[in-house]
This record gives structure tokens, C-alpha cells and sequence, in this order.
């Protein structure tokens, strides 16, 4: 039996732009997801997914036939579909996955809500590259697509920053460990965020973006080295008017806690997914006041 995992991610700066050259700080989460592998004698695959509770909420079973794989209960199920893909395309990637006579009893368990946007996907597509031995921003690149800084986080034991430059991609381990962050939480905004949709919005927006995202590169440095809580806020306030002139959507302070003493900061796709608040007082209490939930502190989210 082999067992793999992958941390979550959250993207504290360069959402959007890090598409297009920005340098951004990213912190892997406590919470990931895991893939135990069991070798079976059926060449086939049975396939179960577990919620953060331990309940399955998907399970099938693919056959391994002629160096194809079909799936033998769920064959026209999306997700089903999504899974056959990401499969075909390690197979891609490297022709000697799934050859042989044995099959494999694959269990994924995921150790968050899936619709908490901290990484189904990637953390799915990193365990599954490494159970392969194939290239994990390859196959990302082959599926789901993006920047990759959430495969960087996957594999990551600290914070990092991320740069894309022309095909290359650029990733630092950096020592994000602000003297503040007793005073910095999470907040679930009650709806999970497609960053596909996102990543359209952005792209049919855009248009000279130079300044804005060397702008970007410098407020993440000056971020990870910020020793003062009123600082933080400042940088996370001109990082906020700044993508919201890009992508020429109302900040979420604006939208839903414009009396909120603190800074509020959106963190990968705008409008859904988890937000960052930075506050010099517990604000748990008011967003509970106004329907959010879900309040992570910091030190129960990020991984040290």
C-alpha cells in the first residue's frame, strides 16, 4: 500500500496576474487531501472519494483493457469523465502507467469541504502525478490548466513566492511568518468560486498591464517582509483597488462588510472561495452577525 499527499493552497497576492508575470505570495494549507494506492489482481481500478467526514461521495470503477481504460458503472458521469481525462493524459505522459496484469484500488480523502476552493483539483492532480512519476505541472497543464502555483503549494512545507517568466517558472521558499498573525483570519464566503470563469473574466478585461503587475511584484515583497499590522492592511488595501481596477469589479469590503473595522482582501477568484481579513480585534462576532460562518485564524489554516 502507498499512500500520498498534497497540501491546500491559498493565493495571498497576484491573484489574476500571476497569469501574466506577477511574483505572488502563496501559503500551503494544513489541510490537503491524500491517495492510497492498493494493488489488486482484477486489472481494474475501483475508484472511491471521501469527504472531509469520511463519506464517499463518488466511487466507480474503471477497466483496464487494451491499454484503455473504461469506465464499467458511471461511464457517462462528468466526473467520471474528469477522472478517465486525468488518467488518459498520465498515460500520455508516461506510457508505462497501468501496464501489466494488476489493477489498483485507488482511495482519495480529502481533508476539507470540497467546495472550500482550497485545492480539490490540484491536490488531486499532484497525488496522482506522484503515484505515476510523472510531471505534476505537466499534467496540470494537460487538465485543469492555470498558473501552478497551487501544484508549488501541494508540494510545499512553507510559504513561497510564484513567478511565471516566459516558459519558466520561478518558486522561492520564503520565510511568510508575520509577527501579526494573531490578528489575520479567513473567511469562508459561503459559495465556491470557478476559477475558470474567473480567469475568462480577467482575460477579456485586460489590456496594458505592465505597471500594474510590476505595481503587484512589489507590494508582494513588501508584504512578506511587513513587521506592522497597520502596514499589512495598507498593502492589502492598494492591492485590492488595484485588481479591482483590472478586472473592474467592486471590492468585497465594498460589497458585503463595508462597516468592517479591518481589511478585508479577496485571495484567487473574486467573489467566492475564502477571503483574508486582517483586524486588530477578533471580527469573528461580526461575521457571524452577517451570515459567514466559517472563521479560520490563521495559525488553523496555514502551514508553518
Amino acid at each position: 500500500m502507498k499512500t500520498f499527499f498534497s497540501h491546500g493552497k491559498l493565493l495571498l497576492t497576484g491573484e489574476y496576474v500571476v497569469l501574466d508575470g506577477a511574483n505572488a505570495l502563496a501559503v500551503p494549507t494544513r489541510f490537503g487531501q491524500s491517495l492510497t494506492i492498493e494493488i489488486n489482481q482484477k486489472q481494474t481500478i475501483k475508484w472511491t472519494s471521501l469527504d472531509h467526514q469520511g463519506h464517499i461521495w463518488f466511487e466507480t470503477e474503471f477497466e483496464i483493457r487494451n491499454d484503455k481504460l473504461q469506465d464499467v458503472i458511471h461511464n457517462d458521469h462528468p466526473i467520471s469523465k474528469r477522472l478517465l481525462s486525468i488518467l488518459q493524459a498520465v498515460k500520455d505522459l508516461n506510457p508505462e502507467f497501468l501496464k501489466g496484469t494488476q489493477g489498483y484500488e485507488c482511495t482519495t480523502a480529502l481533508g476539507f469541504p470540497k467546495d472550500w476552493g482550497l485545492g480539490t483539483s490540484s491536490t488531486l492532480i499532484n497525488n496522482i502525478a506522484n503515484w505515476a512519476n510523472v510531471d505534476a505541472y505537466k499534467l496540470l497543464e494537460a487538465t485543469f490548466g492555470g498558473s501552478g502555483y497551487d501544484i508549488a503549494c501541494a508540494n510545499a512545507a512553507q510559504s513561497l513566492t510564484y513567478q511565471l517568466a516566459s516558459s519558466n517558472r520561478h518558486i522561492e521558499m520564503v520565510d511568510f511568518n508575520p509577527s501579526f498573525k494573531e490578528h489575520l483570519y479567513f473567511v469562508y464566503l459561503n459559495k465556491k468560486q470557478n476559477s475558470r470563469d474567473g480567469i475568462q473574466k480577467y482575460r477579456a478585461n485586460t489590456s496594458n498591464l505592465s505597471s500594474i503587475i510590476s505595481r503587484i511584484t512589489e507590494l508582494t515583497q513588501a508584504m512578506i517582509i511587513c513587521n506592522s499590522l497597520t502596514m499589512f492592511q495598507q498593502l492589502m488595501n492598494v492591492h485590492e483597488e488595484l485588481i479591482s481596477t483590472i478586472i473592474k469589479q467592486t471590492p468585497v469590503k465594498q460589497q458585503l462588510f463595508n462597516g468592517f473595522n479591518g481589511s478585508i482582501k479577496s485571495l484567487g477568484a473574486w467573489g467566492g472561495d475564502f477571503v483574508m481579513a486582517a483586524s486588530k480585534d477578533n471580527p469573528t462576532a461580526y461575521f457571524k452577525s452577517k451570515g459567514f460562518d466559517i472563521i479560520l485564524p490563521y495559525t488553523e489554516m496555514v502551514l508553518n
